[in-house]
């Protein structure tokens, strides 16, 4: 199962990944989750992916994964924050996202309220850079 949400006040698409995710509803998701992230285009866009409870998922479903995960880099996605409980699911979605470049957006968060602020404020409380 799957649930997507557009903040289209802060440019974030929010999902989640729930349980095993057979290919034909991750070929679904991922129609789904290109579409939110084309209704945001021109933004700096920001993904925050709940994927607690998913399954890890067969060599298919990574790939469509990562193939999303390309397409919103050019679209401009500047921030992902990924929800993530599983050891498991945490090294295949490593894999995938070094695969996809993603890697270098991407923050792993327990708690949804701290990702969802890192989203909207970046790094700036964090840096200690000086005016």
């Amino acid at each position: 199962m799957y649930q997507i949400q557009i903040d289209k006040t802060n440019a974030i698409v929010d999902f989640i990944l729930d349980g095993y995710i057979r290919v034909d509803e991750m070929q679904k998701f991922v129609a789904e989750l290109k579409n939110a992230t084309m209704s945001l285009t021109g933004r700096d866009i920001k993904i925050k992916a709940d994927v607690r409870t998913f399954k890890p998922a067969s060599p298919e479903a990574a790939e469509m994964i990562r193939q999303v995960q390309e397409f919103g880099l050019r679209s401009g996605v500047k921030r992902v924050a990924e929800l993530v409980e599983s050891q498991i699911v945490a090294l295949q979605l490593n894999r995938v996202a070094r695969e996809s470049g993603t890697d270098k957006v991407l923050r792993r968060f327990w708690e949804d309220s701290a990702a969802r602020h890192w989203l909207i404020h970046g790094d700036t409380a964090e840096e200690g850079s000086t005016p």
